[in-house]
């Protein structure tokens, strides 16, 4: 059997320097010669590849500059995608609240194109006025656009149109130059003389959520649901023949054996009041 035997290769002190010292000064003299060179063109970019290839930092930096440029631009996306997002909201919120109002001019319109066509049964003189708000603590109360300037007063009668025909609404409380204040039908302080498809008179009393009621009525008088109730003759306040509402149930009165109580559902809806005409002057004729 041979063995082979490995010499390892001996090396002079010359030779050992010379591998020592040989590449780092070459790096060093390249490295010298691209500093005291002119930054521009050629050397520029090989300052540069040399820089990335053999500095560790130089690469980390690199890295760190890229992500930190894809981090931003994420960010910047993502801002404008909020944005246009909070602007696309808007847009919608102003379409919406457009949409709302042009349906609120739209029936506007068309009540106030029946109301031109309206013939009122009777030739009362008065003036047509809108409903500027309501008063929030008093739902069954509305304030007119229009005033004393225009003829309203005190006590005059209120009456608004609904399927066709007109009916109470309710009386002017309040007046000022430009506005007017409603009690309408509905109001616990409203009352007011009325009288029966019968004949027979009574008080109509305002009752706010709950039916509105008619006190002192014979106990053995005719009267039946669906019995349509009008102002009074003898009502100090409204004309006489205006349509009140109609009869939707009969109760003898409490602690009382010889007086019906009569509920009574306005003709005239208090939500539904928008547009109204009040009578400047009680029973006076055009």
């Amino acid at each position: 059997m041979q063995t082979t035997k490995y010499k390892k290769k001996l090396y002079t002190p010359i030779e050992s320097w010379r591998r020592r010292w040989l590449l780092p000064s070459c790096f060093l003299l390249v490295s010298f010669l691209l500093m005291i060179l002119p930054l521009e063109g050629l050397v520029s970019s090989i300052k540069a590849v040399l820089s990335y290839v053999f500095i560790p930092q130089v690469r980390v930096a690199h890295s760190a500059v890229e992500y930190g440029q894809s981090v931003s631009d994420t960010v910047r996306e993502l801002l404008q995608a909020h944005h246009e997002n909070q602007q696309l909201k808007q847009e919608i919120e102003t379409t919406k609240l457009l949409s709302a109002q042009a349906t609120e001019v739209f029936a506007e319109n068309a009540r106030l194109t029946q109301l031109l066509k309206l013939q009122f049964s009777e030739p009362w003189k008065g003036v047509w006025a809108k409903v500027a708000y309501r008063e929030p603590t008093r739902w069954n109360t509305i304030i007119l656009d229009k005033g004393t300037a225009d003829g309203i007063r005190e006590r005059s009668a209120v009456i608004a149109i609904e399927n066709g025909q007109e009916g109470l609404a309710g009386v002017v409380v309040e007046a000022t130059e430009t506005t007017a204040k409603v009690l309408l039908v509905r109001d616990e302080e409203f009352s007011a003389a009325v009288r029966l498809e019968s004949g027979e008179e009574g008080l109509l009393i305002g009752n706010g959520p709950r039916p509105v009621q008619i006190k002192y009525i014979p106990l053995l008088t005719q009267v039946h649901k669906g019995d349509k109730v009008y102002t009074s003759a003898s009502s100090s306040v409204f004309p006489s023949g205006i349509l009140v509402g109609e009869v939707n149930g009969i109760y003898e009165e409490e602690n009382s054996q010889t007086a019906l109580t009569i509920n009574v559902t306005p003709h005239i809806r208090a939500a539904a009041v928008k547009e109204v005409f009040v009578i400047l002057e009680e029973g006076t004729k055009q």
